[in-house]
């Protein structure tokens, strides 16, 4: 009887492996959504932006071929820019990943959209090699922002740094922003930020959660808090995944296109989201 209660819990784990390690490893699905934005000057073309997240480039989840099928598929969405929302790699710790951002950057170089590529850091990038992730990718002509604004059209794209690894700096972040004017738009990593934004950042992009990456029906998420860092919440629950609409503001949260430290995904399948932001008329 034991052995048949053994053999039957050993199967049950390798399917859940298989399972999870086939859905991490999927195509990741492309959601979409128009953002109307009461500022936006009547008659204005739409801006269409692809918004990514969590490539974790480093486990078996995001191999070369996967990620150049990624990016493939943004550049057949004809996007007008595209937004990275950080965690390029995995890691928790300081590593020498020059081989692996240089595939990365290689990669993402091929990322076609006429306003650019534009991204924040995530906390694995902040905790493994901020520096070579950022040089790597700004030789792959992707603009890295912390704590800064750019102007890309209409759009003002407010990088704000990740809360999570304690790089957020809203006040430096709003003061580059208006001075560039524009329709703002923030991009960060963790959303856990949200909160502390000023009442005129109106649409907020992030990353981070995963959509809890095992999310069981009827329990939710199964993972809220890092066991590397002493048990840590990971996110607020309220920003955990898709569109969250509060007072005045709406935000989008991918699941991402890779998988964290554990290449497995059961319940939140990964995604990116092309949003056509535009004029409000209702």
């Amino acid at each position: 009887m034991k052995k048949l209660i053994g053999a039957t819990l050993l199967l049950a784990v390798a399917a859940f492996v298989s399972v999870g390690l086939a859905n991490a490893r999927t195509e990741p699905i492309m959601r979409s959504l128009a953002v109307g934005m009461p500022n936006w000057a009547p008659g204005a073309p739409s801006v269409r932006v692809a918004l990514l997240s969590d490539i974790h480039l480093g486990n078996v989840a995001m191999d070369v071929g996967r990620l150049e099928r990624i990016v493939a598929n943004v550049n057949a969405a004809k996007p007008d820019l595209v937004l990275i929302a950080g965690d390029f790699t995995v890691g928790h710790a300081p590593d020498d990943v020059s081989e692996r951002v240089s595939v990365l950057a290689t990669r993402l170089a091929t990322l076609d959209a006429p306003f650019g590529v534009v991204a924040v850091l995530g906390n694995h990038d902040h905790w493994v090699s901020p520096e070579g992730i950022r040089a790597a990718l700004a030789n792959a002509g992707v603009v890295v922002l912390e704590n800064q604004a750019v102007r890309r059209g209409p759009l003002t794209i407010v990088g704000v740094g990740d809360r999570f690894s304690g790089h957020d700096d809203v006040a430096q972040a709003s003061r580059s922003a208006r001075e560039l004017g524009g329709v703002p738009v923030v991009l960060t990593h963790s959303p856990d930020v949200i909160p502390d934004l000023p009442p005129e950042f109106t649409v907020v992009l992030a990353g981070h959660t995963h959509c809890g990456q095992f999310d069981l029906p009827w329990w939710g998420p199964v993972i809220t808090r890092s066991p590397y860092q002493h048990g840590r919440r990971l996110f607020d629950p309220h920003y955990l995944c898709g569109v969250i609409n509060d007072p005045g503001r709406v935000t989008v949260v991918t699941a991402g296109v890779g998988s964290g430290t554990v290449p497995l995904r059961i319940g939140a399948m990964p995604d990116w989201w092309l949003l056509t932001f535009g004029f409000d008329d209702g």
